[in-house]
C-alpha cells in the first residue's frame, strides 16, 4: 500500500532527531510508525517541515510544501491538523488526536469543514480518550491503538545497583507538577528527608525540600536519570490521553505512583506495576512505602520485569493494519 503522514509541526525533524528533547508524542509516533509500516512492505512517505528530501529506513521524508495531488495514496495520516489533507490525494484518511477537543475548539481551529470533506477515522488511545472525545468527532469511525516506546528504553540494561534513593517526574511541567511538589513538600519529605525528587525544569523547584531539576538535554540524559530512580511520581492530568512518560517508566521497570487523573488510571495496574492513589494522603503513603519497604519495591520491580518488552512499535503497526 501507499501510505503518507502529514505533519506541520514547526520542528524540522527526521529520524536522526529521535533522541532530541524537542521530539514529542506526535513526532515520535510518526518516526516509528512510518518505519515499521515500511518494514511491512508498504510504500511510505512523510511530509513535514524538514528542509530537504531524504530517505531513512525505506521511508521518504519530503518537505510538506512539495506535495503532489496527482500522487494518490491508499491511506493518509495527519498529526492533529485535518486541514493538511487538502495537500494530497488519498483513498482513505486517518487523523491522530493527541488532545481532547470540544466541538467549539474544533470549529474555532478551522477543522470542521475538512473533517466533513475527508471523513477521517480517528485514532483513539484508550477508554479515557474515547469517553472524552465528542461522539460527533468520531462520526466516521475510530481505530483503537496504544503507543509503544523508543527501543532506547526497551534495550536499556536494568541494574538494581544503579538505583538511588530518588523519585522522578518526567512528564511536562504543566501536567500537574505543582500538585506533586505540594504533596512532596507537605506530606512526603517531612517524613523522610533522605529521599530526593528530580523533576522537569520548573520555577517551582526548591532544593530545600530535596527537589532538583533533572537533566533536560536529550533522551539519553533522560534515560540515565530514570535508571537511577526508584519510582516515577506522576499525578496525571485531564489532558493526558496516553502518557508516554508512564510507558517509558514501565519498560524501565520503575514502579509508578499516580492519582490516576486522565489516562493514568489506564497506564498503571494497581498493586502490580504501581499504585493509583485516591487522594494526596494515599499518594504520599504509597510513595513512602516504596522507599521504606524494599520487599514491596522489589515485588513491583519483578512484576515489571516480567511484563517488559510486551509493547513494541512493530506490534502497533500490525494492529493498525488490521483495522484499516
Amino acid at each position: 500500500m501507499k501510505i503518507c503522514f502529514l505533519d506541520n509541526s514547526p520542528i524540522p525533524y527526521t529520524p536522526n532527531d529521535l533522541n532530541s528533547k524537542d521530539i514529542r508524542g506526535g513526532e515520535n509516533v510518526i518516526i516509528h510508525l512510518s518505519k515499521e509500516l515500511a518494514k511491512l512492505n508498504n510504500n511510505v512517505e512523510v511530509f513535514n517541515n524538514n528542509s530537504e528530501s531524504q530517505t531513512f529506513d525505506n521511508v521518504k521524508w519530503t518537505n510538506i510544501n512539495n506535495t503532489n495531488k496527482e500522487n494518490v495514496f491508499d491511506y493518509a495520516f495527519t498529526n492533529n491538523d485535518i486541514r493538511l489533507f487538502n495537500k494530497i490525494s488519498a483513498k482513505n484518511y486517518i487523523a491522530f488526536s493527541h488532545s481532547i477537543q470540544s466541538i467549539e475548539k474544533f470549529i474555532r481551529k478551522g477543522q470542521l469543514l475538512s473533517f466533513l470533506k475527508y471523513k477521517p477515522k480517528v485514532i483513539i488511545l484508550g477508554k479515557y480518550h474515547d469517553d472524552n472525545r465528542n461522539f460527533l468527532l468520531k462520526l466516521f469511525g475510530k481505530i483503537n491503538l496504544q503507543w509503544a516506546v523508543d527501543p532506547l528504553f526497551l534495550e536499556a540494561e536494568i541494574d538494581d545497583s544503579n538505583v538511588e534513593n530518588r523519585a522522578i517526574f518526567t512528564s511536562r511541567r504543566d501536567r500537574n507538577l505543582d500538585i506533586l511538589i505540594d504533596i512532596w513538600k507537605k506530606k512526603i519529605f517531612p517524613k523522610n528527608k533522605s529521599i530526593k525528587l528530580f523533576v522537569t525544569p520548573s520555577d517551582l523547584i526548591e532544593n530545600n525540600f530535596n527537589i532538583y531539576s533533572r537533566n533536560f538535554d536529550n533522551k539519553i540524559s533522560l534515560l540515565k536519570d530514570m535508571l537511577k530512580s526508584k519510582v516515577l511520581l506522576v499525578p496525571g492530568h485531564k489532558g493526558e490521553l496516553f502518557c508516554i512518560a508512564a510507558e517509558e517508566a514501565r519498560e524501565l521497570c520503575i514502579p509508578i505512583i499516580t492519582l490516576g487523573i486522565g489516562s493514568l488510571s489506564e497506564r498503571v495496574e494497581h498493586g502490580i506495576t504501581g499504585f493509583i492513589a485516591k487522594n494526596s494522603d494515599e499518594f504520599a503513603d504509597f510513595t513512602l512505602n516504596i522507599f521504606n519497604n524494599y520487599n514491596l519495591w522489589n515485588e513491583i520491580r519483578n512484576n515489571l520485569l516480567n511484563l517488559r518488552g510486551s509493547k513494541k512499535w512493530k506490534t502497533v503497526a500490525s494492529n493498525l493494519l488490521k483495522q484499516l
